[in-house]
Parts: structure tokens; C-alpha cells; sequence
């Protein structure tokens, strides 16, 4: 069963802040200290818990620079905690920027190869699956192309087709459905039904707020790297939209 659970998971980057002085001041002499660089730590994401089960959908909400994105990545061992633990029980499909693992000189088909192998695919099973992520991302042209040719909406649809090919058990998004015309969000978003039908782990984040309460049963917010509040979605995403409107104020 697929199952995430994480207990006061941090994850801590180093900022380095530059006090050399301008070149202006080194030539006046109005320095008084040689050129130095100070650290300082930067909580992205801090004692967050929580657990996931199979058949949750999951959407997280919250400003920019709320830790949201690095959350997700640490989720996909992108980033490993720097306090708390966090365990996975589930095969992964990350979907976290677009065209992410891509190589720009090699064609759509190519990509399609190399990115599965880094989602963990074996070849026999790229093999099998690339004739319905052609038809699904609907790149039949294309496909033949170099991806550096690529507009963002076809980066998304080659993607998330190869992504969501085959049923993972975990399928993590960011911002996946901000680009592509409607007609192709139409098919993701009955893919992503499909999938959720099936039992897996979805995880979402988004600032499509009416995206997030159509395919989620539950929210996180997220606010400077600390967990808000955990629950329904109309009732969190109420209270962060409030928060908001009274911060804007």
C-alpha cells in the first residue's frame, strides 16, 4: 500500500550573502574591511508533518517562496531532510518542472527514452509504452524534432504523457497544468481522474485554486516553510485566500 509519512521534516539551504564593497568605494578607500562573504541558513521547509495514504489527492497551496515546490522535491529525494525523517512506500513519478530531464539536441522519441530511464523505467517497458505517449501528447509531427524546437506546451504534453503512462503509484505535480491549450488540460485533467479511480498517490501544487478543489480531497498550506493547516479543501483554501485579502490589505 502506498503510503507517505513525514515527522517535522526541515530541509535547510546555506545563503551567502556578498559584503565586498563597490567598485566605486574600493577606489574612494571608503571601506574599512576587506572584501568578505557572510552565511546565513535558510529554513525552506520546517518541522512539517504529516501522512498520505493510497487514494488521497493531495493539493498544496500557499505565497510564492512558501516552500511548496522544495517540499515536493524532498518528497522525490530531490532534497534530502536536514532534520525530521520522511519515508515513501511507492514507486514515484515526479513531474516537477517542465521538460525536466530532457535533453535539448535530442528528439521528442529520444527523450522519451532517456527521461523514462530516469523516472525508472527498463527499455522493454519504454518500448511498449511509447506508441500511446506519441498518440496521447498528440506530437506525432514533432516527435522527430529536437525538443530545444519545443514550445512550454508541448514540453508539458510530451511529459506528462511519458509520466503518467503508466499508473505509478505516487504522481507528484507542480504547476504541470499552467500551460497547453485547453483541449489537451481536458485529457490531463480525465488522465489524472483515471489515475485517482486507481488508487495512487496524487499530489499537486498549484495556484489554480479551482483546479486543486476539483481533483483534490485534501489541502496543505504552506506559509514561510510551515505547515498552516491540513484539511478540506474549500475550508483551507477559504482561509488562505482570507489571509491574503487581509495581507493585501
Amino acid at each position: 500500500m502506498s503510503v507517505i509519512e513525514a515527522k517535522n521534516l526541515s530541509v535547510k539551504f546555506l545563503v551567502y550573502h556578498d559584503t565586498s564593497p563597490s567598485l566605486k568605494a574600493y577606489f574612494a578607500g571608503l571601506f574599512s574591511r576587506s572584501s568578505a562573504k557572510t552565511v546565513s541558513d535558510f529554513w525552506a521547509v520546517r518541522d512539517v508533518s504529516f501522512t498520505i495514504k493510497a487514494g488521497d489527492r493531495v493539493g498544496i497551496v500557499g505565497h510564492n517562496g512558501a516552500g511548496k515546490s522544495t517540499l515536493l522535491k524532498a518528497l522525490c529525494r530531490v532534497y534530502e531532510p536536514t532534520a525530521g525523517t520522511l519515508s515513501v512506500n511507492g514507486k514515484i513519478a515526479p513531474l516537477l518542472e517542465i521538460g525536466a530531464g530532457f535533453h535539448p539536441e535530442f528528439t521528442g522519441r529520444e527523450n522519451i527514452f532517456l527521461n523514462g530511464a530516469i523516472l525508472g523505467y527498463s527499455e522493454s517497458q519504454l518500448k511498449a509504452i511509447e506508441p500511446e505517449v506519441v498518440a496521447f501528447s498528440e506530437l506525432e509531427q514533432f516527435i522527430d524534432t529536437p525538443v530545444k524546437y519545443y514550445s512550454t506546451g508541448m514540453y508539458m504534453r510530451l511529459a506528462f504523457s511519458l509520466a503518467t503512462a503508466m499508473h505509478p503509484d505516487i504522481l507528484i505535480l507542480d504547476e504541470i497544468f499552467a500551460g497547453g491549450d485547453a483541449a489537451f488540460m481536458e485529457k490531463a485533467r480525465a488522465r489524472m481522474t483515471d489515475l485517482i479511480d486507481k488508487a495512487n498517490i496524487m499530489i499537486m501544487v498549484s495556484h489554480d485554486h479551482n483546479l486543486v478543489e476539483s481533483l483534490c480531497n485534501r489541502v496543505l498550506w504552506m506559509d514561510h516553510g510551515r505547515l498552516i493547516a491540513d484539511g478540506e479543501p474549500a475550508d483551507v483554501i477559504g482561509r488562505y485566500v482570507s489571509s491574503q485579502k487581509r495581507a493585501g490589505q
